[in-house]
């Protein structure tokens, strides 16, 4: 029988536990025993968490869009679980629907912002805290559109591919330490993603045909998508198995079949088949 991930993480930071893969994260960790300061903007949202799991659960309010005191927020919890935490999960995050030509620049700024800078720091401020034991585990969630870029969703693609990127850094700048990265691409799951989405405030106010039929094929795909538990059980054995580098999750389709035959198509040729994928 396999030991439970408390005896490797007793402690863990995740980042957007209110709904969808956070939640499923934290349920997963608190499951296994670790001690989770979890985290969100409106402690009502944690309230469930912190009263079924009263000894293990510390809610954590903290808004990306809010660096200096994202940081200190995550500052003030390492000190509570012991100066450093074994395992972050960088999760948070946000979806924007639009035109990138159509919608003002600042809307893109702030998602960049938010999922890119904040994200950022708090690694930053983990992984000298980490350091200093030469010892944990820094899991940045990504996306498959890292390898698949979703359409009218530009703001979300970047932030991802430079997470990926970063943690691509990190694999060498922690290579023979005690340290380990994690780059998780999750692929579409049954969550609220879409129903949070931010809509581009400047689109026009008829949506255009394209933007209509790519908006449908991703509420079909996460129709038909595994729940979010999927993911959290992904995670768990990357973590078990003390994984350093990328893991993907999500239907055999996007996870592993799509991934390994883009290697040998041209580009161009990728390109249109993900255009028919989204009905464009």
């Amino acid at each position: 029988m396999s030991r439970p991930l408390s005896e490797l993480y007793a402690t863990a930071f995740v980042t957007g536990t209110s709904a969808g893969l956070g939640r499923a994260f934290a349920e997963m960790l608190l499951a296994e025993g670790v001690r989770v300061w979890g985290t969100a903007r409106d402690a009502g949202r944690l309230t469930d968490l912190a009263s079924r799991y009263p000894a293990l659960f510390t809610p954590v309010i903290l808004d990306l869009a809010v660096p200096a005191a994202a940081e200190t927020a995550f500052e003030r919890a390492a000190n509570t679980a012991g100066g450093a935490f074994d395992l972050v999960v960088n999760n948070a995050g946000y979806g924007v629907f639009g035109e990138f030509d159509a919608t003002d620049f600042s809307v893109w700024q702030t998602q960049l912002d938010t999922m890119i800078g904040t994200t950022l720091r708090l690694a930053h401020a983990a992984l000298r805290r980490m350091r200093r034991k030469n010892a944990g585990c820094l899991v940045n969630v990504s996306s498959l559109a890292v390898e698949f870029p979703l359409p009218f969703m530009s703001g979300y693609n970047v932030a991802k591919a430079a997470l990926s990127a970063f943690s691509e850094s990190l694999w060498i700048e922690t290579r023979g330490t005690g340290i380990s990265v994690i780059d998780f691409r999750p692929g579409d799951f049954r969550t609220d993603f879409n129903q949070s989405m931010q809509a581009a405030s400047s689109s026009p106010p008829l949506p255009s045909a394209r933007t209509q039929r790519a908006w449908q094929a991703l509420e079909n795909h996460l129709r038909g998508a595994p729940p979010a538990a999927r993911a959290a059980a992904d995670l768990k054995r990357a973590l078990r198995l003390r994984r350093h580098g990328t893991v993907r999750s999500g239907m055999v389709f996007q996870a592993a079949i799509a991934p390994f035959f883009a290697r040998f198509l041209p580009a161009a040729l990728r390109r249109a088949v993900s255009a028919r994928y989204f009905g464009l």
